[in-house]
């Protein structure tokens, strides 16, 4: 049931993680507050395809 995902920065746009997420449970897109190594500061990440 769960799917990868990668997550990339709002700012840059470099994609920077890879999680899973339970697709049944959260349809949406998913969006964290995490470390951007290019921004060299915590940023919004979201989803991508």
């Amino acid at each position: 049931m769960r799917d990868k995902v990668i997550l990339a920065c709002q700012q840059c746009e470099e994609r920077n993680y890879n999680k899973t997420k339970n697709k049944r449970l959260h349809p949406e897109r998913v969006e964290f507050k995490k470390y951007c190594r290019r921004c060299r500061t915590h940023t919004k990440h979201k989803e991508t395809k």
